[in-house]
């Protein structure tokens, strides 16, 4: 990989890891349109860590109180009812099924899940499924002919079931193309939660599994020396930098905005990608090793 290929790259997982457009399939298919290499699962994983990074500063307090409240919740048995406590709980919970999922499909992760027919599918299919989940949100909020407004559900409501459908949700995005915010900011908006804790509790749900994914990659590259450690590192800070722009970004966005505009460039990337490969100008495995 190439100095270029690294900057390009890691503005490309900066860009799209916070947004619910998948920034694996981004990183798949930059790579495939410019004729490079795969950049592989390896590399995406370990410049998430980047991302991850910014989420950490970003809700740092968010996170200190929750990591402060968990651990006094383990000795005092009277914080055990505070919700920071239960929040630490609620995201440990939510980390069971992508880490599971994510031991267990390990090799059809780097494999078949990586080709572009199925990256084109998820695009469109979870692309309709967060527009109708928008729109169910949205007409919640403010009603429509003879219907009162849906108060919608905060973070102070979230239950170990619901914090569960939420990780099995996050867990779809193991398939390039779902998008971890997108499947789990549409899962919550079916189970009637605000946009805003929806895509809070998505950030801090993926912190777990994005740091032990880039952690298990960084364990595996160093054994197995099949990383360019110096882009790959450069792609990574280049990933935090503008990842954290992102967020804040797109934490104000969603409080006032719809959905839609993603949702729609969902669908037509998708459907571009099954254009491209039905006339064989690009391969569903372009850029793979062979290919």
């Amino acid at each position: 990989m190439s100095w270029f290929e690294s900057l390009i790259l890691g503005l490309v997982q900066g860009l799209t890891e916070f947004l619910p457009i998948s920034s694996s399939a981004h990183l798949r298919l930059t790579a495939a349109f410019a004729g490079w290499e795969d950049p592989g699962a390896a590399f995406t994983a370990i410049t998430q860590i980047g991302t991850e990074a910014a989420v950490l500063i970003y809700f740092r307090k968010d996170i200190a109180r929750i990591v402060t409240a968990w651990l006094r919740s383990l000795t005092d048995k009277r914080m055990r009812s505070d919700h920071d406590a239960q929040m630490g709980w609620l995201v440990i919970i939510g980390s069971i099924p992508i880490g599971v999922l994510g031991l267990t499909l390990k090799d059809q992760i780097e494999g078949p899940f990586r080709d572009l027919r199925l990256t084109a599918t998820t695009l469109v299919v979870m692309g309709i499924v967060l527009g109708l989940a928008d729109r169910l949100a949205a007409r919640d909020e403010t009603g429509g002919r003879h219907r009162a407004v849906k108060q919608r559900k905060t973070l102070q409501e979230l239950s170990a079931k619901d914090g569960l459908i939420f990780g099995v949700c996050q867990a779809m995005a193991l398939i390039p193309g779902v998008s971890r915010s997108g499947a789990t900011i549409s899962g919550g908006l079916l189970m009637g939660y605000t946009r805003e804790a929806a895509a809070r509790y998505s950030f801090l749900l993926a912190i777990p599994a994005v740091l032990a994914s880039g952690t298990f990659e960084l364990k595996d590259a160093a054994e197995g020396g099949h990383v360019s450690w110096g882009p790959t590192i450069f792609a990574t800070i280049i990933a935090f930098v503008v990842g954290y722009a992102v967020i804040a970004w797109f934490m104000k966005f969603i409080t006032t905005k719809s959905f839609m505009p993603f949702v729609i460039y969902r669908i037509l990337l998708g459907l571009l990608i099954f254009a491209l490969v039905g006339t064989d100008t690009l391969s569903p495995h372009a850029g793979e090793s062979g290919d």
